[in-house]
């Protein structure tokens, strides 16, 4: 009897394996591919599977709150280790490690800004949309910010005009909190159409009180003129510990390799973001950190799009375990010529 009863849990345990784990479509393993690569996954579980993620060389590059993932990246040239891993609602983590060979080099920046000493300054020309984080009229969304525009429900707000914490005396407070892993927020105000303006420049300033628990934030411009929507995104990818750009129509964020860890709580902090566009390019130019310049120099094709747009965006990315958290926005400056 004990020995029919080992087979039965034998049994069951192996049934239940077979019905979890990460299975990778694309690329093979060993395979040797070109820049961007494309990667196919899916994941199954007992339990509902609540996030994907995709590390090259142990850093990550991409995230999904879904069971399936479906994206292109683009990868710098010669041998890499892969793990594309997922999570479900239990916590159970599952893993598919594999080697790839990338073949010739990564797209570079076209054209390529070169460095200074310091971002340069817009011309007296440009126009200056100063205070944003004041101005009524911002839009928001949850299952829109997340992959695909269609993520999981997070409990969100935005609570204007507040006096505290604060570097002019009016803030604006962004919260989010809720029960679904990986549940974000996104808020955004349009400042109107500028389909001739060719640079950007995104400052703001920004307060935390419990970075930990953050997952990412994220600074975002978006401009379309009817032709080409060019998606200036940015992130601080806290929980990966570097900075991501958006890749645009690859649709996928894309490591900078700057390191970006949790920003020191109850403290101000200043981010200025440079971007560019050519015709058919988002150039994300550099950026200056509490003081620190960083030069990007990436540059990604744009998508198309039929709408006249400039706004400005900000996102708050939840954790596994959905803690709540606040950050403040004060003195958001737009300045584009």
């Amino acid at each position: 009897m004990k020995n029919a009863i080992r087979l039965l849990i034998t049994t069951l345990t192996l049934a239940t394996a077979a019905f979890a784990g990460v299975t990778v479509s694309s690329p093979a393993t060993g395979s040797t591919s070109g820049s961007p690569v494309h990667f196919v996954a899916s994941a199954t579980s007992t339990h509902p599977i609540t996030a994907m993620r995709v590390y090259v060389d142990n850093v990550s590059v991409y995230l999904v709150s879904a069971s399936k993932l479906d994206t292109s990246m683009a990868i710098s040239a010669g041998g890499h280790s892969v793990v594309v891993q997922a999570w479900d609602s239990t916590g159970a983590v599952f893993k598919a490690p594999f080697s790839l060979t990338v073949s010739g080099s990564t797209p570079s920046p076209s054209p390529t800004p070169t460095p200074t000493s310091g971002l340069p300054a817009p011309p007296s020309t440009a126009v200056v949309k100063a205070n944003i984080d004041q101005m009524t009229g911002w839009a928001s969304c949850t299952v829109c910010a997340g992959a695909n525009a269609n993520g999981p429900v997070a409990t969100y707000s935005m609570v204007a005009n507040q006096a505290s914490p604060s570097l002019d005396g009016n803030s604006a407070k962004f919260s989010i909190s809720g029960t679904t892993p990986y549940s974000d927020a996104l808020w955004w105000k349009q400042l109107g159409a500028a389909d001739s303006a060719t640079h950007l420049k995104y400052d703001v300033d920004f307060y935390i009180t419990n970075p930990g628990v953050a997952q990412a934030l994220e600074f975002d411009n978006n401009q379309s003129n009817a032709v080409h929507k060019f998606i200036y995104g940015t992130q601080c990818n806290i929980k990966a510990g570097h900075w991501d750009v958006w890749g645009n129509a690859a649709g996928n964020w894309i490591s900078t390799g700057i390191a970006c860890s949790a920003p020191t709580a109850f403290k101000w902090h200043h981010l200025t973001w440079e971007f560019q566009r050519t015709s058919t390019n988002v150039v994300f130019v550099g950026f200056t950190y509490d003081g620190v310049t960083h030069y990007v120099n990436r540059s990604y094709p744009a998508r198309s799009s039929s709408v006249h747009e400039m706004n400005v965006a900000f996102q708050m990315d939840g954790d596994s375990a959905m803690h709540a958290y606040s950050t403040w926005l004060d003195k958001v400056t737009l300045t584009y010529w």
